[in-house]
């Protein structure tokens, strides 16, 4: 395998998208395909824009996926996490968003994004999707996990 086709990982003059781009988002060649594996991402740091107000909206990304034969490089991730910064998009959108660009990247077992965005006028709002490859063990893995994801829900002091 070479990772000849990696062009981000390493480049110390890379700027930071200014506008959405999925077209940043990188992948290499998964080395274990014998076993299934979860891989996470957590982003504390994601910031996206109320499409109504314009002001921002920050939250923690959690990412987590079983990898086929494609996995996500983790500075392209966060290149393309940044470019939601100027993006007008409702927090659930931001979720699926980012969810279905993965799926179309990489073609994964499973998947799923969960956004924890923190309260704006007194409310939090943290949405939930995932994707389990259809025909397959991950389709009702998928189904279980969305049906129990939230099974204990937060109290103000363990959020």
């Amino acid at each position: 395998m070479t990772n000849s086709n990696l062009t981000l990982l390493g480049d110390q003059s890379i700027r930071y998208p200014q506008d959405y781009a999925p077209g940043i988002l990188e992948v290499f060649d998964n080395k274990h395909l014998d076993n299934d594996y979860f891989v996470k991402f957590n982003c504390p740091e994601f910031t996206s824009l109320c499409p109504i107000t314009g002001q921002p909206d920050f939250a923690t990304i959690y990412i987590s996926y079983v990898p086929h034969i494609k996995m996500v490089e983790s500075k392209s991730l966060k290149l393309y996490l940044f470019s939601f910064r100027n993006r007008g998009d409702f927090h659930e959108d931001c979720i699926n968003i980012i969810m279905k660009d993965l799926i179309k990247l990489m073609d994964p077992k499973y998947i799923e994004v969960w956004g924890k965005f923190t309260p704006r006028g007194g409310i939090s709002i943290d949405p939930y999707a995932n994707y389990g490859k259809p025909n397959t063990k991950w389709q009702e893995i998928a189904f279980n996990r969305l049906a129990n994801h939230d099974l204990y829900p937060e109290k103000i002091d363990n959020r």
